[in-house]
């Protein structure tokens, strides 16, 4: 942990008008645009309703969004840029490789981050007191996975997976959890593979079970075809753990064929009145079944608020805040704790389901299992 250089002249705002927040979102390809949207609809919503409220000490939030478009750099830089534009905090960012990038350069620079939604473990190189997230860190959640596959009686399990610091550490998670107890994990590098060379190596390796470390949505949706189409295959699970057929376009794209695809999200297994007031808003605003990752942007700013409201709109302070706040979000009581191995402050207790579209229903969810 390091004390980061003085702000520079003019970084703070010191007039009554607004509490200004950096919003990172990737709202362009080649970013998860679908993600993107659901995220800036939660955070939009909820600083809506802390306005109608009083805002924060009589001053109104203002979110001030960025789109990252899935890119370090492009984040690094607006970092940077909110920094400069007297930001108090920055909150959102989908992609973990994207929000590890923002993290470090938001440590660096002594501004506070709350991330939404990314759960790659490593968001910073050493503990920060800068940076606290809601999602769950990914050793967690992808263990969860490797639990339902074990329980469901899947042993040999291959992984497609596109060259990514994220799929190699979750592709590291889950060797390591299911060799542990007798399992084994295959890599098919989707750099030098096509879908019908999966559907072989499938069959070579007698894998019950290939799980998508790829993108959305391609090459993602032409294996799920391939897979679907091959006879050789009609026994094996098709899995997506970062979550893929969580949104509305895996569907549409796929039809009944992206039914049955195991993945994680982030909801408990029933909301309370708060949750549930909470997704007919998004609902409505969205014109779509709002995605956890919906829930995921609203909790972020209504933990913000409090920690504004009960420590004051200074960036040291709300970094201070971290560990004391406690909120009732949409999904539970939030608050922070230092987790071994983890280098930010972390909600310990982020609910964790693996879930999937029901074949004789596929816009709705079946829960499989929770952790």
């Amino acid at each position: 942990m390091h004390t980061p250089p003085p702000s520079p002249p003019g970084a703070e705002r010191t007039d009554r008008s607004s509490v200004r927040i950096g919003a990172l979102v990737p709202l362009t390809r080649p970013g998860w645009v679908e993600a993107g949207q659901h995220l800036l609809a939660g955070l939009e919503l909820a600083v809506g309703e802390v306005n109608d409220t009083g805002g924060i000490d009589g001053r109104p939030l203002e979110l001030v969004v960025r789109d990252t478009a899935a890119d370090p750099e492009r984040a690094a830089a607006a970092v940077d840029e909110l920094a400069g534009l007297g930001v108090t905090a920055l909150v959102g960012e989908y992609h973990s490789v994207v929000a590890r990038s923002a993290a470090s350069r938001a440590d660096a620079l002594g501004l506070p981050y709350l991330c939404s939604s990314a759960v790659l473990d490593a968001l910073t190189e050493q503990p920060t007191q800068w940076v606290a997230r809601l999602s769950p860190p990914q050793s967690r959640g992808w263990r969860i996975y490797a639990d339902f596959l074990l329980g469901a009686g899947h042993r040999h399990i291959a992984v497609a997976a596109q060259p990514s610091v994220y799929w190699a550490t979750g592709t590291g998670i889950l060797r390591e959890h299911l060799a542990e107890r007798g399992g084994t994990v295959v890599e098919l590098d989707m750099s030098v593979l096509g879908p019908a060379a999966v559907c072989d190596a499938l069959v070579e390796n007698r894998a019950t079970a290939l799980l998508l470390l790829v993108g959305q949505p391609e090459p993602a949706l032409s294996i799920v075809t391939a897979v679907r189409r091959d006879r050789r295959l009609a026994e094996t699970l098709i899995g997506a753990p970062a979550g893929q057929p969580e949104f509305s376009a895996w569907a549409a794209s796929l039809g009944v064929d992206g039914a049955a695809i195991p993945f994680l999200r982030y909801l408990p297994e029933r909301l309370g009145p708060l949750g549930a007031r909470v997704g007919s808003a998004l609902r409505a605003r969205l014109a779509a079944a709002p995605s956890f990752v919906a829930f995921e942007g609203y909790d972020t700013v209504l933990v913000l608020a409090e920690a504004l409201r009960s420590h004051g709109p200074d960036r040291a302070r709300v970094a201070e805040a971290w560990p004391r706040v406690e909120v009732e979000g949409t999904r539970g009581t939030i608050r922070f704790t230092r987790v071994p191995g983890i280098s930010v402050w972390q909600w310990a207790r982020t609910p964790v389901q693996v879930v999937d579209r029901d074949p004789a229903r596929p816009d709705h969810f079946r829960v499989l299992h929770s952790g």
